[in-house]
């Protein structure tokens, strides 16, 4: 547990001998008197449901006896589409999976791809693409805070944390001229550089970030309604949260420190400098303290990152992988024919088989990618943790009363664009 968690934790109401924080029992409920059990629909387009998520929940009173969740109200079918399409093609997709962090996703399917096809980026490619991935991480976390806080009641935040969120998309414009779906990526590197001024911009973002972050701890962590509605509330133990292979902040909330990019490093990111915020209780409000403490750790990912950006191309210098730029392929046939057969028949990969495994803002994103020899894979399969972490929601709803369920359900921290694939 990082040093600021343990500082957030201690100063939360109660302490025992030993200067550990405790937590406020549950209520008592009230007996059961025999009446009949209730089933209400939370859903599919209500606020706090997050999306397209619909939750039957069986009521004894106001307790929850049986939480259900259905998903199914997308129809994507972005895995079966990417049968269909060529590498590159599908990276536009990936946008569409968990469209709160657009650019992680990008990067998790090309280091797929790059795997299956034996690539090597430049090192230029590598941190920019680490950078891509914490800005992602940040963009998320903010989404999950602002409307968190909405679902329990708090609207200040909610503002403080679309405002920074709103500043990162400043910076994915610059660098994409998109803000949602980026489609920044291409199997061997980039769509593009990052733009002169974008540097600078960043700079000034990671330095005023840890300000906005200091005022919302401030609002919420000691806060007693706050504190009231997400302590003891949908905890889950190590042993739980592993069983139910929940990943990320769900699962480093329950005292497990696993990190894809501490414990399966890639991008280089063995070579930063970083902490694994671990809580202890696995509850709403250890989630809560986990995520905050993420972004003051991806904001430190940034200016490092910043501060090592080194100079040289941005895609590997391979004209069966990287398109040709548009002035040579319009004065040199070489480079022409190079462009019209990535164009038509794609880039191929050999006869085999990958799995890459990063670390998203909510858990560990997963692309497996078995290739027949063509420039299309014959099968492409996403481990997403939405639907994953979304899992445990029966176990953390059971035995808590139905506003409990809404606290617990944002705590999760679900984008049903992965969850109904």
């Amino acid at each position: 547990m990082s040093k600021r968690t343990v500082e957030m934790a201690l100063a939360t109401p109660g302490v025992d001998a030993e200067g550990r924080p405790t937590r406020v029992p549950l209520a008592t409920q009230e007996p059961d008197l025999g009446g009949e059990h209730l089933l209400v629909n939370i859903g599919p387009q209500h606020p706090a449901t997050h999306g397209v998520l619909r939750l039957v929940v069986e009521l004894d009173g106001e307790t929850v006896v049986r939480c259900i969740p259905h998903v199914g109200y997308l129809h994507s079918g972005f895995e079966k589409l990417g049968e269909y399409r060529h590498y590159n093609q599908i990276i536009p997709l990936t946008d569409r999976t968990d469209y709160l962090s657009p650019m992680a996703n990008n990067v998790g399917f090309a280091l797929a791809a790059e795997k299956l096809m034996g690539i090597d980026i430049t090192p230029r490619c590598t941190v920019l693409r680490v950078i891509a991935c914490e800005m992602s991480r940040i963009i998320s976390h903010m989404v999950w805070l602002g409307t968190t806080s909405i679902d329990l009641g708090a609207f200040t935040p909610f503002l403080w944390a679309f405002q920074e969120r709103e500043r990162i998309y400043d910076l994915q414009e610059m660098w994409t001229g998109a803000r949602l779906t980026t489609s920044v990526t291409r199997v061997g590197g980039l769509m593009a550089d990052i733009p002169d001024r974008f540097v600078e911009k960043l700079r000034e973002f990671t330095q005023t970030f840890p300000k906005t972050l200091g005022e919302i701890d401030r609002v919420l962590t000691r806060n007693a309604v706050w504190v009231g509605r997400t302590q003891n509330v949908g905890a889950l133990t190590a042993a739980e949260a592993t069983n139910y292979s929940l990943s990320g902040p769900m699962l480093r909330a329950s005292g497990v420190g696993y990190d894809v990019r501490k414990d399966k490093p890639y991008l280089g990111y063995e070579t930063y400098d970083f902490d694994v915020p671990v809580g202890e209780h696995g509850d709403v409000y250890d989630r809560y303290l986990v995520r905050l403490e993420e972004c003051y750790q991806s904001n430190r990912i940034l200016q490092q990152a910043v501060d090592r950006l080194p100079d040289g191309p941005i895609n590997v210098d391979d004209p069966r992988v990287i398109l040709p730029s548009k002035t040579r392929a319009m004065s040199d046939m070489e480079a022409m024919i190079f462009h019209f057969k990535q164009v038509m028949e794609g880039v191929k990969a050999p006869v085999g088989e990958a799995y890459i495994g990063i670390e998203n803002p909510k858990g560990e994103l997963g692309n497996y990618l078995v290739s027949d020899g063509t420039a299309k894979p014959v099968r492409w399969r996403i481990r997403p943790p939405s639907f994953i972490n979304l899992s445990a929601l029966p176990k953390m709803a059971e035995g808590h009363l139905l506003s409990d369920l809404i606290a617990i359900n944002a705590s999760v921290d679900i984008v049903m664009g992965e969850v109904d694939r």
